[in-house]
């Protein structure tokens, strides 16, 4: 499930949920409701694509990814993982979940 959340006047920001609640991809804040709704598109169009994943390690040895678009611009981060197989696991599941997923306005 993606849920889309107004954050101050006309800023947008969207979280694609797993099955389960837990938060596996959050978005850049988007100056209009309709750039959030294109970015969850974008989103959508992009998770099965692995070649759009980029895996990273941060200064603190925790693993973490950027799902990318075509264009090469993020659009969307993941949550911080203690070990290079939780974040694989988070991109399969953001494969798994993201193109059939309805959006929740909140």
């Amino acid at each position: 499930m993606f849920e889309l959340k107004n954050k101050e006047g006309s800023s947008y920001h969207f979280t694609l949920k797993a099955k389960n609640g837990q938060v596996i991809l959050s978005s850049e804040v988007y100056n209009s409701k309709a750039a959030a709704v294109n970015g969850i598109a974008s989103v959508q169009k992009n998770a099965s694509e692995d070649g759009r994943y980029e895996r990273k390690t941060a200064k603190d040895g925790k693993f973490f990814f950027n799902l990318k678009a075509t264009n090469g611009q993020v659009i969307g981060s993941s949550q911080m993982y203690s070990s290079e197989s939780g974040m694989e696991n988070g991109i399969n599941s953001v494969k798994e979940n993201a193109a059939g997923a309805d959006t929740k306005e909140i």
